[in-house]
């Protein structure tokens, strides 16, 4: 039987630990059509456009969507899946096609410098610090420019929330929903990214954030009769909070300087 591979704690740390692995198709969908609508120029200028798809789980299909949608924007951008788990490594290995590559590694990236990481429902099993510490080794790989987009989604992807990072910290928050599903924002709470979920308390400003979404909400109301759409358009256009970007069909961002915990 071969010997089971052992590493330093910081060489663990550094690669991460294995997700569930659970996935579904499309269940991303909503961060890639972020990605390659706000993020475009990014894409279609850089030198090197190099996008990673960290931890992608038990079968490459969000690896081969996100490579799907990125070469829609830019017809030779690489895409490439790393995982920790060797086995999930050879099981994708049969998905390889132009543009798109498995690789074993973790936050290290293996040593990789990418242009865009997305980094979805993999931190979420860590504490607090110890994602933080996962946020500065992925951004310190990051090309000039680049970005991380860490947060967590619903089994389906009709709830999600990420924090955009560029290589110098968090930049943005962004919450997004098929509204057509939603019933209150609030609901978006259980889909916090960690460095967010445990301070959806009284006090702190993601909570405020999410009360005043909630407010937002229940005053238009009477647009729902038009339906969520039409709903969540009109909450983000009266709600209290700064914004980034123009808000859009079941999605808002603000800064990340509006919710970072104290």
């Amino acid at each position: 039987m071969p010997k089971e591979k052992r590493y330093t704690a910081g060489r663990a740390r550094a690669l991460g630990l294995p997700t569930r692995g659970t996935t579904n198709p499309n269940r991303l969908r909503r961060v890639d059509r972020h990605l390659v609508s706000v993020h475009q120029t990014l894409l279609q200028s850089a030198a090197d456009p190099l996008v990673i798809d960290l931890g992608y789980g038990a079968t490459p299909i969000t690896a081969v969507e996100l490579h799907q949608r990125v070469r829609a924007v830019r017809r030779n951008a690489r895409v490439v899946g790393i995982e920790i788990d060797q086995a999930r490594v050879d099981a994708a290995l049969p998905a390889k096609v132009e543009g798109l590559d498995f690789v074993r590694g973790g936050f290290e990236l293996a040593g990789l410098r990418p242009l865009v990481i997305r980094a979805l429902n993999v931190l979420r099993q860590y504490d607090e610090t110890a994602a933080s510490e996962a946020w500065l080794t992925m951004c310190a790989g990051l090309q000039p420019g680049g970005v991380l987009i860490e947060g967590t989604c619903d089994e389906i992807g009709r709830r999600a929330a990420w924090v955009t990072l560029g290589p110098s910290g968090p930049v943005s928050l962004t919450l997004a929903a098929a509204v057509e599903h939603l019933d209150r924002p609030s609901s978006l709470a259980e889909r916090l990214p960690k460095a967010l979920i445990h301070h959806n308390v009284p006090g702190e400003p993601v909570h405020a954030l999410l009360t005043a979404l909630d407010r937002a909400w229940d005053a238009a109301a009477p647009v729902g009769t038009f339906g969520n759409r039409q709903r969540w358009a009109a909450m983000c256009a009266s709600v209290d909070w700064p914004t980034v970007g123009r808000p859009r069909d079941g999605e808002l961002t603000v800064p990340w300087d509006s919710v970072a915990p104290p």
